[in-house]
């Protein structure tokens, strides 16, 4: 799915947490990609500028990691 279809998607949805709820559970289950995601986060103002730009970068780069790692203390 490309970003115009996603916010063609998003349109039918009224309500803005929903929709960014949707958006947000179609990445999780792989239905679109980091690029897209990144695009219409940043697009619908979801993200801001600064985490939009690291997104973007890890979509260029394959080998960086999506996902953050968490320190259990």
């Amino acid at each position: 799915m490309n970003s115009e279809e996603l916010n063609w998607l998003l349109q039918t949805i009224r309500d803005a947490e929903t929709a960014e709820r949707f958006a947000f559970a179609q990445y999780e289950h792989g239905r679109i990609s980091l690029r897209v995601m990144a695009h219409v986060a940043w697009e619908r103002g979801w993200i801001n500028l600064t985490t939009n730009l690291f997104f973007d970068a890890a979509a260029r780069d394959s080998t960086v990691k999506t996902e953050l790692p968490v320190a259990i203390a």
